[in-house]
């Protein structure tokens, strides 16, 4: 088996600090390649990157700095910059390379499989960390976990034994799961409900884990996927929303989902990701999706706002 010593990772938000930090400490400088252009670097370094009030030493990289190729490629950006960071790992990709793909949807494994090869992915799913960034700055109560494993249930392979090795040897939180690809959906819908909602409340985790309207709104949403998914062969089912349910009531009350942090922040959503697909796979479907129209409706207003609010 194949032993895990170089790593990259493309995608210095959240999930990029919070798993760059944790292995930063526990890897050779040189084997961690952090992979940025060059203007990100110059700002990177001029004003620090920051977990938890720790200064995050990095090994920056630009996409054309020639090197050795990776043993592991961990995709950490937002949807809307996929393409880019395919282009930009290029030199990082080698015949033994394994990537995983740590964006929210249930689509980015596919697109990286079109240009390096699906035999290199395994699926992957980060869940149940509460992270908030703002600018430089990452805090977090709850690390969360990496779950990673084959598009087909029921497999072990030699790639998801070396992963799993490595993330014992750093002591980074792991599942090797054998049903990824429900795995995949269920944290779609999760997302779906809990970082659409939180966003159009403006507020926090904790708004959703009471009850009260928004907490139906989001548990409304998450069940319209459920519906979609049995169209899709993958039949999530009661059980898989409480399971997720109990993943989200789990998280610091204070902390917010990506989507609200850009609300904060007036970025743009990843909103065509979650109700922009359930949209589109209800009118696939024929099934209706009332729930998931309203908060695309919403989030589209918000952002509409804006550059009307901004000053000129």
């Amino acid at each position: 088996m194949m032993a895990i010593k170089t790593v990259s990772i493309i995608g210095l938000g959240a999930l990029g600090i919070l798993f760059g930090h944790h292995l930063a400490k526990r890897m050779p400088k040189e084997n961690l390649r952090m992979i940025a252009d060059e203007e990100r670097i110059r700002r990177y370094k001029q004003d620090g990157v920051y977990c938890n009030g720790e200064r995050c030493e990095f090994n920056y990289m630009t996409p054309e700095q020639l090197c050795e190729p990776a043993d592991l490629i961990i995709f950490t950006v937002k949807f809307d910059g996929l393409q880019a960071a395919i282009h930009d790992v290029k030199h990082h990709v080698g015949k033994q390379t394994i990537i995983l793909s740590a964006l929210n949807g249930i689509t980015s494994e596919a697109i990286i499989g079109e240009t390096y090869g699906m035999e290199k992915i395994l699926y992957c799913v980060a869940q149940g960390m509460d992270a908030v960034k703002i600018g430089n700055k990452l805090t977090y109560e709850h690390m969360g976990m990496l779950c990673f494993g084959e598009r087909e249930p029921d497999i072990i392979s030699e790639k998801v034994k070396t992963v799993a090795a490595f993330f014992e040897q750093m002591d980074v939180p792991y599942e090797a799961d054998t049903d990824m690809y429900k795995r995949q959906w269920g944290k779609f819908m999760l997302n779906v409900g809990v970082n659409q909602t939180v966003a159009v409340y403006e507020s926090n985790y904790g708004e959703i884990q009471r009850k009260g309207k928004a907490r139906d709104m989001m548990i409304a949403a998450m069940r319209e996927v459920m519906v979609l998914s049995e169209k899709e062969g993958v039949y999530l089912t009661e059980a898989d929303l409480n399971y997720w349910l109990d993943v989200v009531d789990a998280l610091s009350a204070n902390g917010k989902p990506s989507m609200a942090q850009d609300v904060d922040a007036k970025r743009p959503s990843e909103v065509e990701l979650f109700a922009g697909t359930v949209l589109k796979m209800g009118q696939k479907y024929g099934v209706p999706t009332p729930v998931n129209q309203e908060l695309y409706d919403r989030i589209q207003f918000i952002e509409s706002q804006y550059k009307i609010q901004s000053p000129r």
